[in-house]
């Protein structure tokens, strides 16, 4: 038998008295008025409801001193009042009045025992459990910091025998601090009517999961009243809490505050005061150096803080204060518990860009959001263009206290406060995690070093840049022109996100360049050498970090940075002090994805330059920058994420081997015949995730458990993919779609994926989020589960004993973070020294001391597994890195596989008829298309385009194609159609065409449409000659040159000279292939019979009387004899009068034209293309020396006596 010493008093069975109806009170007669009678004493409680708010009602009640209840009836009524504030739940009594309510229950509890009340305990207990968590719930309560400054956690104090079956409040995990009764004064009362006014949130789950509400201290004055002497309470000091000053309106979904509002307001105002003179400093925001924001030197990205204000600081905000003074410029998230905080300035914008409730917390204003909801809001703060940092907590409650015992010297109220990291700083060029991630595509940092002697001189570039999501860094250096074509090709090709530059050594036509061409741009300024650092320092910090060390100590250095010029890496040595100041740098260099970029590749690509991407619509339109109707849109079908980058690269590059294109054909062809495997492979692809950047991320460390596990099954189906492939091998003619498939996957890869499907249970991981290996693959972890086993052993056993001791069954049970809670019946009576945590109406839930230490120590040993798993996870990525390489090469196959289906997918996209092209290796450029469409504008046979003939070049054809029609008659489609047709020929891409007969091209010039630069100060009409001037300078005989209507800028006079010589210098000393439109009907007059030059234009149908064109789109031998320019204006909605006018002018400047050149011919004898012509065949004659006649000297007298036969 257990000694009647160590057990609680039994309780009394009360026999069933029935509780006459004068003294018993329901929900309705406890808040009503009765009615006046001899007997019954007035009660006067009034319960009142906000209008247009039913589900929170307010309640005021003013307690009459007549009536004196029974300790029956008083305890009656409290839990009444309680049950009244269970069901509605924004309706909670003030902290005076909940603590009366907590006194007076221990007491009576004690006093009067009643087995009527044991559901109504249990009632009791959940609801201020409930409550305390509520008061905290919202995210403008996370408390974890809130006392961070009050010392260290104080000893338990002694309580009355009667109170100790009152659970007290556990603390959570995520508190700092507890209160000291030394400092029991920093809270006052004023704070604590603070916190009650702060709303109280509906969802259960998340009230379930905040943070308590600090534990008051023993001397203050609700403390107080949980330590009341063993009397009855009076009504009045149990109720008073409940009054109201008369015409008091309480805000909705509030506390009720027991303060007086005028003694509040007053210190709420001091308050506000003395917070407004601890940062006063903030009113004028300075850098680092002090210097103002209008200085020309001021660094935006640093914060001076006064050495005073230091002084004024919590712990919690020196922390925070050390970390955003270093990155003003940034929205900082801080954790505290369940959620991230912005303070001040950022809370500012989180308020009014994003409408956040706003509220003063821990001095500062302060905004917040739910941990679980961080991706969503870190995205709308990068999409408005601001960075955003994460700093998280490195511990919880456990940690801490397990740190503090180790760090028993360190007594400092600095290491009171759970410690907390900058973790990573996230930008809108530098994104990462996948869910931050807006698209497939590439995002890119570009760092840009440009060297210039004058501004009149061409510039010399060095560019680094990292696609950050695959840590794949590329880099190049060039000379360029005046015009900036390179820079310009690679800014169109990547359309980086972010650009880094160094201060002051960036010009001015450079810098319009790229705000012209990218929108949203997020430019950072460095400072030279300091932070933009020299190829020299780059090469020095790299040695220093060891990024490329492997784990026997050797050091192997990528081939591209061995081989990089010094401007490739002084551009680096920028881009790598700007990821480490974001903390990515270790993570993405040492992946050692180096290349060497070049963004016009003149060796083996076809050269599409920036302003050819731009005119010919390949990524974006020039309608509204979308991507709508472009050929990347048309053409890219790849499944794969890894494969829609590939193919863009593919489409900047298209090829110049003919051997290479053909191969890619033969692809296509090869996947067609194999009937149903293509349809397989897509199935197949379409299953993978972005392998390229789970890689990236297995190896950075900071992969998912499920996305470790996407990435382990994605290859499995990679090798069921190539070993389904294997009959169809024998079969393939093309060479890269063999290779995909001919090696298989390599041994080391299969070992790899072999030891991770069966070191855990893959299933169970996904289901549970975390990875927990078989026993005997990683010791610590072993050791951990252990340790943990045994502790849970013993509580078991312990759970036996009392069993044994009680007489009874007991079963744990975990209530939410308070585990092994033994159910006991409530008739047992159990040891004094146990603590009651939880009960219903049938049993309580206790701790035995020794159960309380037992499940110490299993928080203990859990928190190590936990970090156990955290290492086991980081060292199954260093495993699978081991082989980094190789998994890359293979996803590149699997990419390039990916690149192939889409290009015989784009056979079906563009529409019939169809054909492969074919190459011919001529000396001469040849171009010959039958039946050609544009394919984005039509997709099938049904549609009504008009296909159109084209055939020029080789020896016994012309070269250059002039070509008219009239305004709006198709001259623009054709040429954009035609180079086009010739990109995704050299792709190793089926034709919109019947035949396609070609030589290879090495780069296409367009100069199409009407643009002006006015940030650059040029006119329409100079950037066409500045454009005009390029291709007349690097245009080869191998080049495609497409030009459109040049001259129109100026005087019709001048522009026609300048047309002339352009055309003429084209077909004479270029001796490209190309289109040139003109409305100049002298141009045509002039090279009507010149045999290098072939007149097309536009057919059409006209109806002169009713000033009517129709535009039949046909491609025609012959000339148009003038530009019907009267008909599209009267189309237009001309004034018919205004045209008539027009008209009879036209007709007197022809007249008088064809005079001139009647008068011309006849003085000459000949036109002045024939002229120009002998006259540079007699020099060349004259300049030639004998025995020395090179090449290029015979190649120029062939051409010039071919044009004058």
């Amino acid at each position: 038998m257990v000694s009647d010493e160590n057990q609680t008093p039994t309780r009394k069975q009360p026999k069933n008295v029935k509780t006459p109806k004068s003294h018993q009170t329901t929900l309705t007669n406890f808040f009503a008025v009765p009615k006046k009678d001899a007997t019954t004493p007035t009660h006067s409680r009034v319960l009142s409801t906000p209008k247009g708010n039913c589900s929170s009602p307010l309640v005021q009640a003013s307690p009459c001193p007549s009536i004196r209840p029974t300790p029956d009836d008083d305890e009656e009524n409290e839990l009444r009042l309680v049950e009244l504030a269970q069901r509605n739940e924004r309706t909670v009594p003030s902290p005076s009045v909940r603590q009366s309510m907590r006194g007076s229950a221990a007491l009576h509890a004690q006093a009067v025992p009643d087995d009527d009340d044991d559901g109504d305990d249990g009632e009791v207990i959940q609801f201020r459990r409930r409550l305390r968590k509520r008061s905290s719930a919202i995210y403008a309560e996370s408390d974890d910091d809130e006392n961070e400054n009050l010392g260290s956690n104080p000893k338990p104090a002694s309580r009355p025998p009667s109170a100790k079956r009152v659970r007290t409040a556990a603390r959570d995990e995520n508190d700092d601090d507890a209160w000291d009764p030394k400092v029991n004064n920093v809270i006052d009362e004023m704070d604590l009517d603070l916190l009650i006014d702060m709303p109280i949130s509906d969802d259960e789950d998340l009230a379930s999961s905040a943070p308590p509400a600090v534990s008051t201290p023993k001397s203050s004055s609700i403390s107080r009243l949980m330590n009341t002497p063993k009397q009855t309470p009076s009504p009045q000091s149990r109720l008073a809490g409940f009054a109201l000053p008369p015409n008091t309106v309480r805000k909705a979904a509030s506390f009720s505050s027991p303060l007086d509002s005028d003694k509040k307001s007053a210190r709420i105002q001091k308050f506000k005061e003395k917070n407004d003179e601890r940062y006063a400093w903030l009113l004028d925001p300075r850098d680092h150096e002090r210097r103002s924001p209008d200085h020309e030197e001021y660094d935006p990205r640093t914060l001076h803080i006064p050495g005073d204000a230091w002084k004024l600081f919590t712990p919690f905000e020196k922390q925070f204060w050390e970390i955003k003074s270093k990155h003003w410029d940034t929205v900082v998230f801080f954790k505290k518990g369940k959620f991230f905080e912005l303070y001040e300035k950022d809370a500012d914008i989180g308020h009014q860009q994003f409408d956040l409730k706003l509220t003063d917390r821990t001095n500062m204003r302060m905004v917040g959001v739910p941990e679980s909801s961080f991706d969503h809001w870190a995205a709308q703060f990068l999409a408005k263009g601001y960075k955003v940092a994460k700093v998280d907590q490195t511990e919880n409650a456990v940690g801490k206290a397990m740190r503090d015992r180790e760090r028993t010297t360190a007594k400092t109220s600095e290491n009171k406060i759970i410690n907390r990291e900058l973790t990573c700083i996230l930008t809108t060029g530098t994104l990462i995690d996948a869910g931050l991630l807006t698209n497939d595509m590439g995002t890119y940092c570009m760092a840009i070093k440009e060297t210039l002697e004058a501004d009149h001189l061409p510039p010399s570039y060095g560019i680094a840049f990292v696609d950050t999501a695959t840590a794949e860094f590329s880099l190049c250096s060039f000379d360029d022109d005046v015009e900036r074509t390179r820079l310009e090709t690679i800014i169109m090709q990547l359309k980086p996100k972010e650009i880094v530059l160094e201060k002051g050594h960036f010009s001015k036509v450079s810098m319009r360049l790229l705000k012209n061409n990218l929108q949203n741009l997020a430019l950072n300024h460095l400072v030279p050498e300091t932070e933009f650092w020299t190829a020299q320092t780059a090469m020095d910090e790299m040695r220093a970090r060891k990024y490329f060390d492997g784990a026997d100590g050797s050091s192997t250095w990528p081939e591209a940075l061995q081989e990089a010029k010094p401007l490739a890496m002084d551009a680096f040595g920028g881009l790598l002090f700007y990821l480490r100041s974001l903390m990515i740098d270790k993570q993405l260099v040492s992946a050692k994805n180096f290349h060497t970029y070049d963004p016009i590749r003149h060796a083996g690509t076809l050269v599409v330059d920036g302003q050819t991407l731009i005119n010919l619509e390949i990524f974006e339109n020039t309608h509204d920058g979308s991507d709508t109707g472009t050929l990347h849109r048309l053409l890219n079908h790849c499944e794969t994420p890894f494969g829609k980058r590939l193919f863009k690269k593919w489409l900047c590059h298209p090829l110049r081997s003919i051997a290479e294109i053909n191969d890619r054909l033969n692809a296509i062809d090869d996947l067609s015949l194999v009937y149903g495997q293509q349809e397989k492979l897509q199935d197949s692809l379409r299953s993978l995730p972005d392998l390229e950047r789970l890689i990236s991320r297995i190896h950075a460390g900071t992969v998912r458990v499920k996305e470790f596990l996407a990435t382990l099954s994605a290859f499995r189906s990679i090798e069921d993919m190539m070993h389904d492939m294997q009959p169809f091998l024998k079969n393939l003619t093309s060479k890269r779609l063999a290779a995909v498939f001919n090696a298989g996957m390599p041994e080391s890869l299969l070992s790899s994926m072999e030891y991770f499907d069966k070191a855990f249970d893959h299933r169970l991981a996904a289901e549970q989020d975390k990875i927990e290996l078989h026993k005997g693959y990683d010791a610590v972890f072993d050791r951990a589960c252990e340790a943990l086993d045994e502790i849970e052993a013993s509580l078991n056993r312990h759970r036996q004993e009392c069993e044994k001791k009680l007489k009874c069954t007991i079963k744990f049970k975990d209530m939410g973070k308070e585990l092994f809670q033994m159910e006991i019946p409530k008739k047992i009576n159990v040891p004094r020294d146990w603590h009651i945590k939880s009960n219903t109406a049938a049993v309580s839930r206790w701790w035995s001391p020794r159960a309380e230490e037992l499940v110490k120590d299993f928080m203990e040993a859990r928190e190590t597994k936990d970090e156990a798993l955290k290492n086991i996870k980081a060292r199954l990525c260093e495993r699978f890195d081991a082989s980094y390489e190789e998994w890359l090469i293979l996803v590149r196959k699997i990419a390039e596989l990916d690149c192939l289906i889409s290009l015989a997918k784009c056979q079906q996209a563009i529409g019939e008829p169809n054909c492969r092209p074919e190459f011919v290796d001529s000396g001469s450029g040849l171009l010959e298309i039958d039946e050609m469409r544009h394919p984005c504008i039509t997709t099938g046979p049904r549609s009504d385009f008009i296909p159109n003939d084209l055939h020029f070049g080789g020896y016994d054809k012309s070269n250059m194609i002039l070509l008219t029609g009239p305004n709006m008659g198709g001259k623009s489609t054709l040429l954009r159609q035609t180079c086009i047709a010739v990109i995704m020929a050299q792709m190793g891409c089926y034709v919109p065409a019947q035949r396609c007969k070609m030589t290879i091209f090495d780069r296409i010039f367009t100069r199409l449409g009407a643009n002006d630069n006015i940030l650059a100060g040029q006119s329409t009409f100079m950037v066409e000659l500045a454009e005009t001037c390029k291709i007349m300078r690097e245009a080869t005989p191998r080049s495609l040159v497409i030009l459109d209507e040049l001259g129109r800028g100026t005087s019709t006079f001048d522009g026609y000279a300048i047309a002339h010589s352009v055309l003429y210098h084209l077909i004479t000393h270029v001796r490209c292939l190309g289109l040139f439109s003109t409305h100049y009907r002298m141009l045509t007059n002039e090279y009507g019979n010149h045999p290098l030059i072939a007149m097309k234009y536009m057919s059409f149908m006209t109806d002169e009387d009713k000033r009517e064109v129709t535009f039949l789109y046909k491609l025609t031998d012959g000339s148009c004899p003038k530009s019907y320019g009267m008909n599209v204006a009267s189309m237009a909605g001309i004034p018919k009068q205004i045209v008539d006018k027009a008209e009879a002018i036209a007709a007197s400047f022809q007249q008088t034209k064809e005079s001139i050149e009647s008068i011309a011919h006849g003085k000459f004898g000949s036109n002045l293309t024939r002229l120009a012509n002998f006259a540079l065949l007699n020099g060349t004659a004259m300049l030639a020396q004998p025995g020395k006649i090179n090449d290029s000297t015979v190649e120029l007298a062939r051409t010039v006596w071919r044009a004058l036969h």
